[in-house]
C-alpha cells in the first residue's frame, strides 16, 4: 500500500506557512491529514473551510467528531 508522507512546514509551499502556523497553534502540532494535503496547496486551502463547517457547527461537540476521525483512521490502518 502506498503512503503519502505529510509535508513539514519547511518542505511545503511558502504560501502555506500561515496555515501551518495556525493549525499548529490550534492542535499543538500539524495533523498528518493537513500535512499530506499540503502536497496540493489548493486542496488544503479549499478543504479547511469545509473542515471548519463540519467540526465547528452542529450539536455534537468537536472532541467527539475528532474521536470519530481517530477511530475510523485506526480501523482503516491510517496514520491520522
Amino acid at each position: 500500500m502506498s503512503v503519502i508522507q505529510p509535508l513539514t512546514k519547511d518542505k511545503a509551499a511558502p504560501e502555506l506557512g500561515g496555515i501551518f502556523d495556525k493549525l499548529t497553534h490550534v492542535f499543538g502540532h500539524m495533523p498528518n491529514i493537513f500535512g499530506a494535503m499540503a502536497r496540493c496547496p489548493a486542496a488544503l486551502e479549499h478543504f479547511l473551510p469545509l473542515y471548519s463547517a463540519v467540526i465547528d457547527h452542529g450539536s455534537l461537540e468537536p472532541k467527539y467528531k475528532e474521536l470519530a476521525y481517530l477511530k475510523t483512521s485506526r480501523a482503516n490502518g491510517c496514520e491520522y
